[in-house]
């Protein structure tokens, strides 16, 4: 963004390319969307995110429901890792045959996931179900809606400063090679008669 301190300082300069002029206006366009279009981008994103998100909190806290399992007993296996879509990940599960009654009042038993370390017949725990009584994740929570938004809002907002400065960088590229091109040029037709006298001026 050097170049915007060119606006003012090219402005009477005789030795002052029409490029010059180009490049910081350029970088001045650039900052300013930096500066305005990425956060208003960044704030659509986070808000519509936002929207979405609730909306399936909103569908998942009435479609799922806490029940009560009770262990029948171990299920055979090993104790497995939680699901990282519902607990953290210092949490070990271990795996039960339990019995337990669906909103619908059917009733089920299955292999299920539990905290309990050492189940032993008899123990309850709970489980979110369906309303038809199988097994689903536990329904997502409104902080962690919100913290979703607001990353995807934060993200949305450093893409679109990256896209702005990318495409600055890839014109100033392309007028530097445009550059060398016409010197090149100038050079090829002067190279001949270079230091010979009476050429030139």
């Amino acid at each position: 963004m050097r170049a915007i301190s060119g606006l003012w300082r090219w402005r009477h300069n005789p030795l002052r390319r029409p490029t010059d002029l180009v490049e910081a206006w350029l970088a001045l366009a650039a900052l300013l969307l930096i500066l305005v279009v990425t956060p208003l981008v960044g704030s659509l994103t986070g808000g519509l995110a936002q929207d979405a998100l609730q909306e399936s909190v909103r569908e998942q806290r009435a479609s799922r429901h806490l029940v009560t399992a009770t262990v029948v007993r171990k299920a055979d296996g090993s104790p497995l890792d939680a699901d990282p879509e519902t607990s953290t990940g210092r949490d070990m599960r271990t795996r039960v045959v339990a019995d337990w009654t669906a909103p619908d009042g059917t009733t089920h038993r299955a292999p299920v996931m539990t905290s309990i370390d050492t189940p032993h017949p008899g123990d309850r725990f709970t489980i979110w179900t369906d309303r038809q009584g199988r097994t689903v994740a536990r329904p997502l929570d409104s902080a962690t809606a919100a913290t979703h938004a607001v990353l995807a809002g934060f993200g949305a907002a450093v893409i679109a400063a990256g896209l702005v400065e990318g495409s600055r960088r890839l014109i100033v590229w392309r007028m530097v090679l445009r550059r060398y091109a016409r010197w090149d040029q100038a050079w090829d037709k002067a190279g001949p008669d270079w230091g010979r006298t009476g050429t030139g001026s």
